[in-house]
């Protein structure tokens, strides 16, 4: 595939609130602490909107608005991944398909379909270009960008990328007992730019070893939340350097990713 490239990069996990302090963790400035997730407040989105939403939503808004901080655009496509989408909401109109008469709220039901994030980021932003929403199970980060990068590079445009994973809830969690909270958002650009952080070439349906973190919390974090595989991604960008990483996608493949520092 012909290279894209990093413009913008949007952070928010437990221990890693934004992209800023993101990378001073990756790059090693800073000790990684694991704590609970922020509070989770989307200013981009209006607080009669807000109050409607689920953590699975203002978890990938909050990762947008941290993308979008220091850069504007007009108008982005997007492309939103999640390995399971919004179980929790899931959960709740289940338990109340139980219940004498079946009282599914109409807030939850709009809010389990797959798509709901990108349609509140479409509310907040006024984006008016094609969205695309995907899942992937544990290689859902891997098709995202794929995707994104394939956009970018056809369309000729910028392409924003937001992948967030959350827990399951209590009885479905035993099948993911150890999922974290984890969004990141990136602008995908066909061309390089002043403000572009660094190149990447993928390479899909190769075979290897997964690359993964050296800090034991952060590869647990990586390991058990689809969004997080793309820690050592961020991490080769954070600390400015070239790197070869495989990120989990397919059930027997992976893919490449290749990265050069763009300054």
């Amino acid at each position: 595939m012909k290279p894209v490239y990093i413009e913008a990069i949007g952070v928010i996990g437990p221990g890693l609130e934004g992209w800023q302090q993101t990378a001073a963790v990756l790059a090693g400035e800073c000790e990684y602490q694991a704590s609970e997730l922020p509070a989770l407040k989307p200013n981009m989105l209006k607080p009669n909107e807000r109050r409607r939403t689920t953590l699975t939503i203002k978890l990938a808004l909050q990762a947008v608005q941290d993308a979008l901080a220091l850069n504007s655009y007009d108008d982005l496509s997007t492309v939103f991944v999640s390995s399971d989408g919004d179980m929790d909401v899931v959960d709740r109109i289940c338990q109340a398909l139980c219940l004498p008469d079946h009282p599914v709220s109409p807030t939850f039901f709009h809010n389990s379909v797959h798509n709901a994030p990108a349609g509140y980021c479409s509310i907040a932003t006024g984006f008016h270009a094609a969205s695309t929403s995907l899942s992937g199970l544990n290689g859902s980060f891997a098709v995202g960008l794929l995707d994104a990068a394939v956009q970018a590079t056809i369309e000729q445009q910028p392409v924003m990328l937001v992948s967030y994973d959350t827990p399951w809830p209590n009885p479905l969690s035993r099948f993911k007992p150890q999922q974290l909270p984890f969004g990141v958002a990136l602008i995908v650009t066909p061309q390089v730019s002043e403000r572009s952080l660094a190149e990447l070439t993928l390479l899909p349906g190769v075979t290897g070893e997964e690359s993964q973190m050296a800090d034991s919390e952060l590869e647990q974090l990586r390991a058990n939340t689809p969004a997080a595989s793309s820690l050592p991604l961020l991490e080769a960008i954070a600390q400015n350097r070239a790197a070869q990483l495989i990120l989990p996608y397919l059930v027997d493949e992976q893919i490449a990713v290749e990265i050069q520092p763009c300054n």
